[in-house]
């Protein structure tokens, strides 16, 4: 099997930690390769950074978009305000993407980047690392296919302790962009993990928010953005969503996980314990461990499986998982044969979801925690 091309932009700087951990992910099956870049801001510094890596650089993302390189899909691993026009740029010239999150910097730019994407039908894959998790697929399918019943309610979180104090004074780069709204856009907390809280909340269940009462804080002083998150949702099937986020938790990492609440029971899971789903039934619960082989995982996640019980597969498997979804995408669409069939992980409709969720749960809080309507 001839191995895909993989171009990236950005994700080239000393402190980046999206680019290294795609490049990872990328070539974790030994299926595809990160063959050029436009790795960095400054066409002196991609360059450089392109021979550390051993690929063909390039200065900016036009030079890659138009090289003519051979690129089967391209990667964007830049600060949030640098995902659109590079998207945009690969989609018109009918190259797949694989984006992180969130998709773009504002809802109008959501808005087209998805309008491209389904005019063009172009492969775009939004990196929520969690979705390809395969026990949060796992729980997707049961949810959707109706093993806990008709949800009743949601509650998803995220939180982190690392911009407690105020670390981008003292030069921490990670932090520095996404306390600065020209970088990071309308929310600090909300943008960076609140998204994969609703994410999950969505995502998992099928259902859509329809309005939210929001209430955004920022605990530091100085900052000009929100550290802590908190929403209540409605769902489009009456269902309530608790989203709430933080990345003022003392002591807390990377506590990700949700609880879904239906007629016929409810499930559970949480990214730090990621091994196991527990669905609960009221007389008796039931544990679903990660492992391959194991016949309760359906045919749509078995592809995506990759080490047998013990051995755990987490935070770079579930990204090279979304890499895997691309993959399988790109070589269907090569005609190649006996390829499976690609899990519907996140787009940019999702991404466009996200985006109009955030900015809803802004205006919200801006207006003392007032529900607001979230357009369809």
């Amino acid at each position: 099997m001839k191995k895909l091309r993989v171009g990236m932009i950005g994700g080239g700087g000393p402190q980046n930690f999206f680019g290294g951990v795609h490049r990872r992910a990328l070539h974790l099956d030994g299926t595809r390769e990160l063959v050029a870049g436009a790795l960095r801001r400054t066409k002196e510094s991609s360059l450089a950074a392109a021979v550390e890596l051993g690929i063909t650089g390039y200065g900016d993302y036009m030079e890659l978009v138009n090289s003519g390189e051979e690129l089967d899909y391209i990667v964007i691993t830049t600060t949030n305000d640098a995902h659109f026009a590079p998207a945009k740029a690969c989609l018109e010239k009918g190259i797949p993407v694989l984006c992180e999150k969130p998709v773009t910097l504002t809802v109008k730019e959501a808005v087209e980047l998805a309008g491209i994407v389904k005019k063009k039908k172009v492969p775009f894959i939004l990196a929520h690392t969690y979705t390809g998790h395969p026990m949060m697929m796992l729980a997707r399918e049961m949810v959707i296919n109706g093993e806990i019943g008709e949800v009743r309610k949601i509650e998803s979180w995220y939180n982190q302790g690392w911009l407690a104090d105020n670390i981008e004074k003292s030069g921490a780069k990670q932090a520095e962009w996404r306390v600065d709204p020209e970088r990071a856009g309308l929310s600090c907390c909300g943008g960076d993990i609140g998204t994969h809280a609703h994410m999950a909340a969505r995502w998992v269940t099928g259902l859509e928010t329809v309005r939210v009462s929001a209430r955004l804080n920022t605990f530091v002083k100085g900052r000009k953005l929100d550290d802590d998150f908190n929403a209540i949702c409605e769902m489009n099937n009456g269902a309530t969503a608790l989203i709430t986020a933080t990345q003022i938790a003392i002591g807390y990492k990377n506590d990700n996980g949700f609880k879904i609440y239906g007629t016929k029971g409810s499930l559970e899971w949480a990214q730090e314990r990621s091994g196991c789903l527990t669905v609960k039934f009221g007389r008796e619960d039931k544990v679903y461990w990660i492992g391959a082989g194991y016949d309760y995982f359906p045919a749509s996640i078995k592809p995506y499986l990759r080490l047998p019980a013990g051995h755990f597969e987490d935070f770079l498997e579930a990204l090279a998982n979304l890499h895997l979804t691309m993959e399988f995408t790109v070589r269907k669409a090569k005609g190649e044969k006996n390829i499976p069939k690609a899990y519907p992980h996140p787009s940019a409709g999702d991404g466009l979801a996200g985006m109009k969720f955030i900015a809803a749960a802004v205006k919200s809080s801006g207006e003392k925690g007032a529900w607001v309507k979230i357009p369809g």
